[in-house]
């Protein structure tokens, strides 16, 4: 078997080989680190991507691509012509890949013109149609395009791993038809991981019948959804259904107050939907013009299943010990890192405040806790 992980485009490059045969004659680790102008690389680059599919692709079980996303067309068409060289070799030598990882495409980038970027897509769509077949783990995020060729191909794409177990996808692909074809390849889906932000298309609606469906054909799924730049509540309640097996929730906001945008029904409302299941649960929020305090508090005293909260927030000093209370008297194994964040430059009033309203607790050995005053800048 044989892993391995590539960088692709930069200023700086850098790639990890480790490569271990079925018949253990051949072990080896390499780490080479490429500085300065990656023109006098490139070349080296991709011959040794390519060529490494080539030679050794038929012990490759696991792959992770992550992407330097390129800012000029004759680097978008390097890159293009590297992946689709090496997606093209895998195909050719059917690698028995368990694991792939494509990250940080960026199709969107002006220097992807519509040729290479519709070549790109189609390579993609073959690879996983005429591939692999044995996949359990499949990651595809920051590919960045509204091709609707691929939309339509996902789920066609998806069906046909019988043993996928593990998926990481963007959310501007997530649909109906997916939902149903994950269902319905007769694997059991164990973990599924949904990335989306506000510069990726994220407004196709998704019926709650359909992650039901999900559900009921993988009872053990567990579903972990990042949302970057989205606080506006009617796009919250459209992705957060109440359907979803939720286990982790990640947000990072910065926003301005109006009557669409603010946290407090997220935390009042949506996210007490997952009281049941929700186990990890980080915010990162610009609330400078509305107090969240209360309602945090409320959200983390009625999940039962939190082991895992880290929040970024302007916060009252004494939240902090107001969520310590909650979680020590839960007595649960719990991980709780507070910063909060301040407009005031010099902090060493709030700094003596919060030491000494944690003071009086006496931690438990169990307890992963850390608070600090943030300035906001």
């Amino acid at each position: 078997n044989g892993k391995v992980r590539l960088k692709l485009g930069g200023k700086k490059s850098c790639r990890l080989q480790s490569v271990k045969c079925s018949n253990d004659s051949l072990y080896t680790t390499q780490i080479v680190n490429r500085y300065g102008r990656l023109s006098k690389y490139m070349q080296s680059e991709r011959s040794w991507a390519v060529g490494y599919a080539d030679n050794l692709g038929v012990f490759l079980e696991s792959l992770e691509v992550t992407v330097c996303p390129p800012k000029s067309v004759v680097m978008a068409r390097r890159l293009h012509n590297t992946i689709c060289r090496l997606l093209n070799t895998l195909v050719r030598v059917q690698a028995p890949l368990k694991s792939l990882s494509i990250v940080r495409l960026e199709l969107d980038r002006f220097c992807w013109d519509e040729g290479l970027r519709n070549t790109l897509v189609k390579k993609l769509i073959y690879f996983f149609l005429k591939g692999p077949s044995r996949l359990k783990n499949v990651c595809l995020i920051r590919i960045r395009t509204e091709t609707q060729q691929l939309n339509n191909s996902i789920p066609q794409m998806l069906q046909k791993l019988q043993s996928l177990t593990h998926l990481a996808l963007s959310y501007s692909w997530l649909s109906d038809e997916l939902l149903l074809a994950l269902s319905e390849n007769g694997n059991f889906l164990e973990s599924f991981s949904l990335y989306c932000t506000q510069n990726e298309p994220h407004q196709q609606v998704v019926y709650g019948y359909s992650w039901a469906t999900l559900v009921s054909s993988s009872p053990d799924l567990k579903v972990r959804l990042t949302l970057e730049q989205i606080v506006d509540t009617h796009e919250l309640v459209r992705i957060l259904l109440p359907e979803i097996p939720l286990v982790e929730y990640n947000m990072t906001a910065f926003y301005s107050i109006d009557e669409n945008c603010s946290a407090k029904p997220l935390l009042q409302t949506i996210l007490p939907w997952y009281r049941h299941s929700l186990q990890n649960l980080t915010l990162d929020l610009s609330n400078c013009s509305e107090s969240l305090d209360d309602e945090l508090l409320e959200l983390v005293n009625v999940c039962e299943c939190l082991v895992d909260l880290r929040v970024w927030a302007f916060l009252e000093i004494s939240t902090v010990s107001r969520l310590l209370h909650i979680r020590m008297t839960k007595r649960i194994t719990f991980a709780l890192q507070v910063r909060i964040y301040t407009m005031v430059e010099n902090i060493e009033e709030q700094e003596d405040q919060l030491m000494e309203i944690l003071s009086p607790f006496c931690y438990p050995p169990e307890l992963q806790f850390l608070a600090v005053i943030c300035p906001y800048i």
